[in-house]
Parts: C-alpha cells; structure tokens; sequence
C-alpha cells in the first residue's frame, strides 16, 4: 500500500510494548478515527482518566491527526492501524472511521486480542455484521457499539413503559428524521486528485477504487462527513441516524428483527451527486405489529413534533421519545355522560444523563468483568441489519422475507446486496 510522506516520517516513532498488562492498570486505548465522532468520543473518553489511558492514534488524513493530538499529545502515531491493532500495549480500540472500514478493523482487532468500541453503524452488509459477532465470540472480546442512546435512562424509562403495558396493545411504531436541504443538498463538487495530506488509498482500503471527490471523501467543518451518501462507504440517512431509533424498537419491543421488509424511496427532489435516497419510506412487518421508519430532506414538516423520533401507538396511548425526553398522550374513549376521558394518565420524562459518557463506563465496566455490554456487538448487528434490510428491499425492489434466527432470504434479489467483494489485497476473514 503506498503511503504519503507525512505518515512514513512518523512510522519510526512506533514502540513495542515491554510488558502485556498496564502496570497503572488502567485500560490501554487506541484510537482509529480522528474525524468528528472520533473526537467526540474522546472527549467521553478524558472524563475517564482513572480507567482509560489513550496511548495511540491512527487517523489517514493529517488535519485530523493534528486535532486528536491536541487532546492527547502523548499519544504514539501509527501510520498504518494495522500496526496499532497488532500492538501489546494496547487492550482496546476505539474504531471511528468511515462505516466500510468498522468490519474489517474489529474482526482484526479481535483477532488480536484487543476489545473493541465500535461507531454505528457497525457494516455496510449483513455478511460483515456476522462475521463481527463470529469474531467476537471466537475470540472472546468485549465489543461495544456506539449506539450510545441505550444508557440513555430517559430511554431506559421509554423501554420500561412499553414492556409494562402500560400503553395497551402496541400495534404500530413509527420512525423518522426530516430535515430540508432543498435545492442543492451537499452540491456536486467534480473529481480531483487527493489533497496531499490524505491517504486516499487507505481511506478507500476494501471499497471500490474511486477517483477522489471532495464529497465521497466528505470532511466538512459544518457537519458530519458525506461520505454518509455514497454506497461504497455507507447507507444513507437509513443506517446513519435510522439504526438509532430501529436500536430502541428492537429493544423495547423485544424482538430480534422483522420477518419482512418492503421500502420505497429514491432521489426525487435534490440536485446533489449523492447516491442514496432523499425521500424513504421502509415498512417492517413483526409478529403483532407494524414498524415504519421515514426520512425526506426536502421537507422538514413533522406535524408539530420534533424533526425525529418514535412513536409507539398503543390501544391506550402513545408513547414519544427522542434525546431529550419521552411524552404519553393518552387515547381517549366515551363515558356515559357522553363526554370523552382519557385512557390512561399522561406523563412526561426528561433526558438526565450524558449518554455516550456513560456508554463508555458501561464498555469499562464490561471490559473489567469480562461480560457483555449494554450494546453488544449482537445487538449491534441486529439494529444495523434492520437498517440495512431497508436499503436491500428498495435497491432491490422486491418485498423482502427474512428469518431474523436464521438471518436468511429465499429471495435471490436481495441475496445479492447481503454481502459485497473486498478489494483487494484486504479480505474479511476469521
């Protein structure tokens, strides 16, 4: 693989361990990502000084580099992650890189010995997401995933409501994130030669080769990376922010996934060279009741509610969440006087506690008890595959069946996005 210059010059710097534990005890953390959430979750990651050590970094693109080393100055610059990932005096990684890479640098990491904190979300294909799980369970490494919403105690609380039956027959959630980026979205910008201080060929590593493009690339100062937006890399705003609130309907609901899919969408309104949908409706169908999850942005009218959200409908009201809080409006029915009283008390709950804060103490603890965490890497794959069997119907544009034990389709359409080719010379491989 070839390498930029900036990155060969600090290849020297790279020290081998002496010893397999910390002598402070304290947990040994790698990082793989410097972008946006890498950093992000750093800042989680310095409230926990007496737990976690951050010892090193590997980022591709020389600017973020330079912003993750100005939280962690001490922190040793590995050029190639590979190197930081085969490193013993690391214990765990925290991988946040473009979604295409989480696969590949977990089962590796796991491979290793290292325990892993994931982004969300976790694969780009079902067949990635199962051979995550695969990689932990042989390995026996505690992987978390970063869909941080599940320490949220507020969502805790929304969890508890539903599984109470407090709300009566639930029948029908509904999902969705609207937004408006009309007309021109994330603009098209034409194809160029990589800037000089980016290893674009690593960055692609197992996608396709593709000319470099300012938004396949997608580092933005004003918002999360477009990469988002391409299929090579990732699946849209249905697997980027559509895995958070199909996490806490999987998990609310008590169920491993849905039995069939159908979904509908595709680029109707911006004028953009992005790739996927702006405009989606997938309807997923459980046993007892119906999911839907919307995204449009070209128009954020959500009816009064926030942009975003779930909304569990029950015979006797509907419970609402989101980050900040959960609300119950109550159904209504006649009494005999002819006038109307509710079903059931309202109530409201607010959000109380940093989420990924407690997230990462959730993946300490996890790593000091040798148990699993509150968003394993098997519930991190079922959330995402949801997500992903979205995307498989409408790319295919065939309903989709599927065994959510077996994680199967008879339909030979959607057989053909389940997995993808690496290229080479990077292979996915216990």
């Amino acid at each position: 693989m070839q390498r930029r210059s900036f990155m060969a010059a600090s290849a020297t710097a790279v020290a081998t361990a002496a010893s397999a534990a910390s002598p402070s005890g304290k947990i040994r953390l790698g990082v793989i990502g410097g972008g946006r959430r890498g950093r992000s979750n750093l800042r989680s990651v310095l409230k926990l000084t007496e737990d976690i050590e951050v010892v090193a970094i590997s980022e591709v693109f020389e600017p973020n580099l330079q912003l993750t080393l100005e939280m962690v100055p001490n922190a040793r610059v590995y050029p190639d992650f590979r190197e930081l990932i085969e490193a013993d005096d690391i214990d765990a990684v925290l991988i946040a890189t473009p979604d295409h890479w989480h696969a590949y640098m977990t089962v590796e990491a796991c491979k290793a010995g290292k325990d892993v904190y994931v982004e969300k979300p976790i694969s780009v294909t079902v067949h990635e997401g199962q051979m995550m799980v695969k990689a932990a369970r042989k390995y026996d490494r505690v992987v978390q995933v970063g869909t941080q919403q599940r320490s949220g105690k507020h969502f805790q609380e929304a969890k508890d409501i539903v599984q109470s039956g407090r709300l009566g027959t639930i029948s029908f959630v509904r999902t969705w994130n609207y937004s408006n980026a009309y007309p021109d979205g994330i603009g098209t910008p034409p194809d160029t030669e990589p800037p000089a201080d980016l290893d674009w060929d690593m960055w692609l590593g197992p996608a396709p080769e593709r000319q470099f493009n300012k938004n396949r690339f997608g580092v933005n100062p004003y918002s999360f990376a477009h990469f988002r937006w391409f299929w090579d890399y990732a699946g849209g705003m249905m697997t980027d922010w559509g895995v958070h609130l199909l996490d806490i309907v999987l998990w609310a609901m008590a169920e491993p996934g849905p039995r069939s899919i159908s979904t509908y969408g595709g680029k109707y309104a911006l004028i953009d060279n992005r790739e996927t949908p702006d405009t989606i409706m997938a309807s997923y169908e459980f046993p007892g009741f119906v999911c839907t999850y919307e995204n449009r942005v070209a128009n954020a009218n959500a009816g009064g509610l926030p942009g975003y959200g779930i909304q569990f409908h029950g015979t006797e009201g509907t419970l609402y969440v989101n980050r900040g809080y959960w609300e119950i409006t109550p159904e209504q029915r006649r009494n005999r006087g002819g006038g109307a009283e509710n079903r059931m008390e309202a109530a409201r709950g607010e959000s109380r506690n940093p989420t990924t804060d407690d997230h990462w103490r959730d993946f300490v603890a996890a790593i000091r008890d040798r148990s699993k965490p509150i968003c394993d890497i098997e519930i991190g794959h079922r959330s995402t595959a949801m997500a992903l069997l979205g995307n498989v119907s409408m790319r295919s544009r065939q309903r989709v069946d599927w065994d959510p034990a077996s994680e199967t389709t008879n339909n030979k359409e959607a057989q053909t996005y389940l997995r993808s080719e690496y290229r080479p010379p990077w292979k996915l491989e216990l």
